[in-house]
Formats: C-alpha cells, structure tokens, sequence
C-alpha cells in the first residue's frame, strides 16, 4: 500500500497543488486532498483554532483535522519565503506548530520553504518532504523536475484567464480544452488573496456571482509576474509581503487598463498586512475614478449582505459606463 500523503485545500493550495500532487505521486505516494470548505470544516477549525488567528488559518485547521483519519502523513510546510527577499505572512510560519497541538494527527510533513536569500531553498524544502517516503536522492531529484515543468504549465493557464478549479481540471484532463468564459459586458477586477477569493465557501461564491450578474472576472493570477512586479516597483517603498506586492502590482496594472469597470477587494478580518495594502489599492482605485467595492470577511460574514452589495456595486458600474457611452 502507498503512503497517503495529506494536502489541505486551503492556503497556497490555489497556488501550489499541481506540483505538490506531482511530486508526491512520482515518489510513489498517494494524494488525498481535504474536500471543498463547507460549514462543518470551518465549524471545526473554529473550535480548535485560537482566536487571534485570521479566517483563513481557522479553516486550515478543519481540513487538517478532516485529514487526520484519512492520510499517513500530512504536508504542511513551513513557508518562510517563496521570492528573493521577499516574506511571507507571519502566520504561515507558526501554521505547522499551532496544527502540532491537535490531537490524534499523522505526523507532519512540515519542512522549511524559506527562498528569502536564494531560489535553491525550494529544492532542499523539496529533500527534506522526499525523505518522508523515500531515501533515493535520485528519485526525489526527478520528482522534483517533474512538478516544477507541470507547476509551469499551471501558471501558463491561470495567466491565460482561468481561474485555479479550471486550470486543475484542465491538468487533470477533466476537460478537453483550455475554455475561457465569453466575454461579458462589464470587466471587473476582483483583488484578494487566492485563499480569500477562490475558496467557494468563505468567498460567498463571489466569482460565480459576478458572472451570474454579467461581469468578466479579472484576478491578480491573471497577470504575469514580470507585469505585476513593474507595475509595483512603481510604489515609494517595495514591498516585502509577496503576495501584498502581487495583489497592489496587478491592481495598479488593470487601473491603466480602460477596458477595466470596477474593482472589489477582498480581505479577512484581522489581516494586518491587508489592512496596509487594501487601503493603498482604494487609494490609487479612487484617484483614478476606478468604482471600488471593499469586502471583509470572517466567520461571521452573512451571504445575503454580500450578495447585496455586489448587486448596488454593479448597478454603480452600469450607471457610470452608461454615462460615458
């Protein structure tokens, strides 16, 4: 029997799966990925999870403990950096000790991914998780190479205008082509982190709502690295919160974009680095006469006020595009 290795649907899953799922596969391990958020996994997280911690922690918590009688180890690494002098959020780096406290879980793949001071810090996270199954150096080393080519592949897609759901089921063969949505009248920009705004449940469902309602949705994942980086270089100060960066680099790009209608950021409540770069984004949104919608979310977060005021915000839309016509 293979070894069945744990991966939550949460966190830099939107962004990382493809390749987690290829590595571990080449290795010889079994995949077993936690099932979509629903009440009862955020339910869990909420009553495990301390209170301090924001939204998106609390849920990790439930899909771990989802995980718990399902897999024989479970990945959860350490994220420190994924870009040269750049961090990550603070709460990533004590994820995998605050999960330690649970009781009745696997052992935890909980490996350091720290590339602040040099890109090989992937492959030696990438060693030190192979050892879990294997001592093969050689074999890790190709499992290695073949999740970073399909990692590409999955960057390839999101950057052509699908969202992660759709460029998976593209990797996974579940569809046949690379299908965008037809255009729509209205182009809005929905800004947030990928956790926040491509998590169904948390999110209200807000990208399949915009859609139902007859927008284009535009994400941050959409635009290229090089584009977003030169678009953020432009601030005073570079930031040093990557995915902060990404988020205000791709805003700034679609705010010189005149095909662009309006933009809505998502946050969770208690994000301190969302705090700073929500604020810059309504800034920058505003001067340029961008209509701008903030949403915050938590636990708390009820569907019909969402879905209410993505109804006025898109009314604002038609109204100010129809006065220009």
């Amino acid at each position: 029997m293979p070894i069945k290795v744990g991966i939550p649907r949460t966190l830099l899953y939107y962004y990382y799966f493809p390749m987690w799922k290829v590595f571990f596969e080449a290795l010889g391990a079994e995949v077993v990925l936690s099932p979509p958020s629903t009440k009862r996994l955020l339910a869990e997280g909420l009553k495990n999870a301390v209170d301090e911690v924001c939204l998106p922690i609390k849920l990790t918590f439930g899909h771990v403990l989802d995980l718990a009688a399902k897999a024989d180890l479970i990945f959860l690494p350490r994220i420190v950096s994924i870009e040269k002098k750049e961090y990550i959020c603070p709460k990533f780096l004590g994820l995998p000790d605050m999960i330690r406290n649970l009781k009745g879980l696997p052992p935890l793949i909980d490996v350091n991914v720290n590339m602040y001071r040099n890109k090989s810090g992937a492959y030696i996270a990438a060693q030190e998780a192979g050892r879990f199954i294997t001592s093969n150096h050689f074999k890790i080393w190709n499992a290695y190479r073949q999740a970073r080519k399909v990692q590409k592949k999955y960057f390839r897609l999101l950057q052509l205008g699908l969202m992660p759901s759709e460029a998976m089921a593209v990797m996974e063969d579940r569809v046949r082509n690379e299908h965008l949505p037809e255009p729509q009248d209205i182009n809005v920009v929905l800004i947030g982190h990928p956790y926040n705004i491509y998590d169904s449940y948390i999110s209200m469902n807000i990208i399949k709502r915009l859609r139902s309602m007859g927008a284009t949705v535009l994400t941050a994942e959409h635009v290229p690295e090089k584009i977003y980086k030169k678009c953020a270089a432009c601030l005073p100060k570079k930031l040093f919160w990557t995915l902060g960066q990404h988020m205000i680099g791709a805003a700034l790009y679609y705010l010189n974009r005149h095909d662009v209608s309006g933009m809505v950021h998502v946050a969770a409540f208690g994000c301190g680095p969302d705090s700073m770069t929500g604020d810059l984004i309504e800034r920058y949104a505003r001067a340029a006469g961008m209509p701008f919608l903030n949403l915050t979310i938590d636990e708390h977060t009820g569907e019909a006020g969402i879905v209410t005021r993505l109804e006025a915000f898109l009314d604002m839309v038609m109204w100010k595009k129809a006065i220009i016509i």
